[in-house]
């Protein structure tokens, strides 16, 4: 990356800039029942944009997480949202012969994202011509997490406790997971019987990532404890960081939306932190020249009273 580069990067990650959104924007999808329906954002201005795929939590839709996506655009990221098949907005049949499958048509539906990069580029006034294909990352929170940890390595295990195939993608060069669940060795009944894909193996999830989890967040689909969201750093390779939330549930104090009734732990502050972190993280991984990361981890450190701490690898 030149210099030139560089600072256009710096630049870009500064004050937030005005932000330009488009949606419904249609992927074909052959195979899939139906097309894929995506929501883009973007800095209105500005060049060579890194890219940032967010794959929602079970229900949710292209709509959701507007607090994460409004700020990763306003500083300096084209965030893609695609809408899942389990979204409430589809209200897809429990009986719908794709349902057991939905977990490899979200892994599919991040994969069809970047296939369709023209036609996402084109979709935004202003965009065409913009991206920085080079830089791409994926995130997701919860289910979405789950998904977008397959491209950064991350296989299922089959009830041999065999690795599955490998679904990563060379494109994507780091991560942000967000409330990501733990190893399958303890779901709970119900489970274990109806979510057979929620048996991770993270050894092979080699990609830089950041994974967020909530030291109060408390799942009904394991026998653990919090604890259960910290496997993902506790059992993956190098280059990950792990930032633990003081007092965060599994909205990690309302990254879902505004005033979202799903949020359990509302606060403000702790989803400024998450914006601000996981926007230096993805700045730095993307940008080996970035010290955004190392600025913000020191500041969290430094904090008298954190909301959070810091472990990396």
């Amino acid at each position: 990356m030149s210099d030139t580069n560089t600072m256009t990067a710096q630049k870009t990650a500064g004050a937030p800039t005005t932000v330009v959104s488009a949606k419904p924007v249609v992927v074909p999808a052959p195979g899939r029942g139906e097309d894929l329906q995506v929501r883009v954002s973007a800095p209105a201005t500005g060049g060579e944009l890194p890219v940032i795929v967010f794959s929602h939590g079970f229900g949710w839709s292209m709509n959701g997480y507007a607090p994460l996506a409004d700020s990763w655009a306003a500083h300096g990221f084209v965030v893609i949202q695609p809408t899942h098949l389990d979204s409430r907005t589809l209200a897809l049949p429990a009986e719908d012969p794709r349902t057991p499958r939905i977990w490899r048509f979200r892994i599919e539906d991040l994969k069809r994202v970047l296939d369709g990069l023209d036609i996402l580029e084109a979709s935004v006034p202003g965009l065409a011509g913009r991206l920085d294909r080079s830089r791409i990352a994926v995130a997701g929170h919860s289910w979405g997490a789950q998904t977008a940890s397959t491209l950064l390595g991350a296989r299922i295990l089959d009830s041999d406790g065999i690795p599955g195939e490998d679904l990563s993608d060379p494109r994507v060069k780091a991560g942000v997971l967000l409330a990501l669940t733990g190893l399958g060795d303890d779901l709970t009944p119900f489970a274990a019987e109806n979510f057979p894909f929620m048996k991770p193996s993270f050894a092979t999830m080699t990609m830089p990532a950041l994974i967020v989890a909530g030291d109060n967040d408390q799942s009904h689909l394991s026998t653990r404890g919090p604890d259960w969201f910290t496997d993902p750093y506790t059992y993956s390779p190098r280059s990950k960081s792990l930032l633990t939330l003081f007092g965060a549930e599994h909205s990690l104090g309302g990254i879902p939306g505004y005033e979202v009734a799903e949020t359990t732990d509302e606060s403000p502050a702790r989803v400024a932190l998450v914006q601000q972190l996981t926007t230096a993280f993805l700045r730095s991984a993307l940008y080996s020249e970035d010290t955004s990361w190392q600025a913000a981890a020191t500041a969290l450190e430094e904090d008298p009273n954190p909301l959070g701490k810091l472990q990396t690898k």
